[in-house]
């Protein structure tokens, strides 16, 4: 593969995609409420992208080999943090005009200096209730190291004016992990009127009674700030039984991980901001963010919303089984497609909670990367177990940021009896599978699913997912043999339909890529039709790139980070590529291939990243009917139409808004796909 075709610097483009995410909270017609969360759906995604992309490239620059590397790495930590700080000046801005937006709709966030005297008396007192007895402020002026700092967590940087004149320095953590972040207070003057302060000013409002019994403050004022670690784990090649004390061992390390990212408060006097840049000891490859008053916006997440005049109108989920059928019978008339949120994701539950109690049921396997906090999924296996069935989960335990969680599902499983496999040595397994096997006229017959989502009913309310549960025992055999592999990884079975990483997923889509090419050189009509979540994969680029060169049509519906270079003429412009954001998360996997008139269309765990062609266990299964091909090429068809939240992409990724390209009607897919499936038999 050659080094030398154009690519959009990966982290970027993953920047361009936050700035998308952005530009929902500055548009004025999305719900007050909902930009408020894009808030903070911005801030939490800025705080993954420094805790694992920016540290990835912090790495590759401390180690590169040569001045000519350690310049191509630093030029990127550069450019990041340019386009880094030109998004965080937007976010001020639109956090100033949300505020007032909120104002406009009887709903306030004030600050300590907005109190009125009931006000002031009522944080007064919910601060000595609730707030002082929760508080461990620590001097870091006299001490030489600062104490290990919390990355979830946002502190003080405190400036300490004695009456004596001298001068203190202190830090404290804010305890949002214990006390809500907004706090509802009395109304100022309607009574309609929603009024909230953040924990962080209700201590401003307060801070001299921090220290007051301590010494003799004349003066005192705080400042945020907060600290991002590198989010890496360090794990064995082998995966054995210990996986879960190394895994812990590993969790441990990277709360004490280096720094990579300093926030703070650009008001921050600088002989405090010194002491704290020196006391944590941030070198010359880390990041320092100035911004504003307050940090970890992520929290704006979960705004307190008590009115859904302010939301988006949730949709009443289409029905999938009807209340009163037998789901094994329910999937032998048919192979049945779900698209997630649309669909009552009730079904999968209803599914694993069936074969849990069947009689017939003998075995359940089942993949797990993340589940809910109050999994039903989980507690169906559980339930399997008592009825007397051979139940397999294989539990990622390194499912980025969710490994603690997995931790303590891997352990409930094991405790109830189920078999639990952490994975494959040196791969993560990603795959969105269960296979039930059930005894029917004296031979075995196989139920399966196959997704391109996880297993969790919270995150199916708003991840679009599909999911493809089928009675058909050539890709219930299929499936079967994934988690043969999984358990003896020099197994490499003979699948009939799916493909599988690391073994035959690259090579079968580009396989399915060339013939688009051949049909395209031999003047026949081809189309390539890709949704992902990610296209940064070289190999996979440049045959994407072969394919426009030769005439094949080439369209890409990419959500976060697309480094194919877009619309440059003698390299791209026979391929268009957009972007959606709106209301739910677009997180399904499409491969269409036009196949010489008869439609091949994939489904698929895997995006077209190196890590998940050939670092990850990933199935990728064809859509066998033809009924079911359409509805997936109608729902691309109506994304590709959107003229309200598509995103163009262009060379520069500047993400502008494809506003009346269908100038007949106006197209928002996500509503659009709502109607479409509401007309159609699941």
């Amino acid at each position: 593969m050659a080094n030398d075709i154009p690519l959009y610097p990966k982290e970027l483009s993953w920047l361009s995609f936050n700035a998308r995410v952005l530009q929902e909270v500055e548009d004025e017609s999305v719900p007050i409420i909902e930009r408020v969360r894009f808030l903070g759906i911005f801030s939490n995604n800025l705080d993954e992208f420094y805790r694992v992309r920016v540290a990835d490239v912090r790495r590759l620059a401390t180690f590169a080999k040569g001045s000519a590397q350690k310049d191509q790495f630093g030029e990127l930590l550069g450019n990041i943090n340019e386009k880094v700080l030109r998004l965080q000046a937007r976010f001020g801005n639109a956090y100033g005009k949300v505020l007032k937006d909120l104002g406009r709709n009887n709903i306030h966030l004030i600050s300590e200096r907005q109190l009125t005297d009931n006000q002031r008396a009522y944080v007064e007192e919910y601060f000595h209730r609730e707030v002082l007895p929760e508080l461990e402020p620590f001097f870091i002026d006299d001490r030489e190291t600062m104490p290990l700092l919390n990355e979830a967590s946002i502190y003080f940087g405190i400036y300490l004016e004695l009456e004596d004149g001298s001068l203190r320095f202190a830090a404290l953590e804010i305890p949002t992990d214990i006390l809500p972040r907004f706090i509802a207070i009395p109304h100022r003057e309607k009574k309609s009127e929603k009024v909230y302060i953040v924990l962080d000013n209700v201590i401003r409002a307060c801070l001299l009674d921090v220290f007051r019994y301590v010494m003799p403050i004349n003066k005192a004022s705080a400042y945020t700030f907060k600290i991002s670690r590198d989010a890496e784990l360090e794990l064995g090649e082998h995966v054995t039984q210990n996986i879960v004390d190394r895994l812990a061992k590993s969790l441990k390390k990277r709360k004490q991980a280096e720094p990579v990212r300093l926030v703070y408060d650009s008001s921050m006097p600088e002989a405090l901001l010194q002491l704290i840049k020196k006391k944590l000891k941030m070198g010359s490859y880390d990041s320092f963010t100035p911004g504003g008053r307050y940090h970890n916006s992520k929290d704006f997440m979960s705004f307190p919303a008590d009115s859904r005049q302010h939301t988006y109108r949730r949709i009443k989920p289409l029905p999938t089984l009807p209340d009163s059928a037998n789901i094994f019978a329910w999937l032998r008339e048919r192979d049945r497609l779900c698209y997630y949120p649309y669909h009552d994701f009730r079904v999968i539950t209803k599914l694993l909670a069936s074969a849990a109690i069947d009689p017939k049921v003998r075995e359940i396997r089942i993949n797990l990367y993340r589940v809910a906090k109050n999994s039903r999924v989980v507690a169906s296996l559980v339930n399997a177990v008592r009825n007397q069935k051979q139940v397999t989960a294989v539990v990622e335990l390194q499912a980025r940021f969710d490994e603690q969680a997995n931790l303590h599902w891997s352990s409930e499983l094991s405790d109830a009896g189920v078999d639990v496999i952490y994975g494959v040595p040196g791969l993560k397994v990603h795959c969105k599978l269960v296979s039930i096997v059930r005894e029917e006229d004296g031979r075995d017959r196989y139920y399966s699913h196959f997704g391109t989502g996880n297993f969790n009913e919270s995150t199916a309310r708003f991840y679009c997912d599909f999911s493809l549960l089928t009675g058909d025992s050539k890709l219930g055999e299929d499936a079967y043999r994934v988690f043969d592999f999984i358990k003896q990884a020099h197994l490499l079975p003979d699948y009939r339909h799916i493909w599988v990483s690391p073994h035959s997923n690259r090579p079968n889509l580009l396989a399915a890529i060339d013939r688009e090419i051949s049909a395209a050189v031999a003047g026949k009509p081809a189309d390539i039709f890709i949704k992902c979540n990610n296209l940064v994969d070289s190999e996979v680029i440049e045959r994407l790139y072969r394919a426009g060169e030769a005439g094949v049509r080439v369209r890409i519906i990419v959500r976060s980070m697309c480094a194919l270079v877009c619309q440059t003429k003698g390299i791209s412009e026979n391929i268009e590529v957009i972007s959606l954001v709106d209301k739910f998360l677009e997180h399904a996997r499409v491969y269409a291939f036009h196949n010489d008139g008869d439609p091949q269309v994939y489904l698929s765990s895997a995006d077209l990243m190196t890590r998940n062609l050939d670092h990850r266990v990933e199935v990728t299964f064809p859509l066998l009917s033809a009924d079911h091909r359409k509805t997936v090429l109608d729902i691309l068809e109506l994304q590709w139409q959107d003229n309200q939240k598509a995103r163009l992409m262009d060379a520069d990724q500047s993400n502008s808004l494809i506003a009346n390209r269908n100038s007949a009607r106006n197209v928002r897919s996500q509503d659009a796909i709502y109607r479409y499936l509401k007309k159609r038999e699941v």
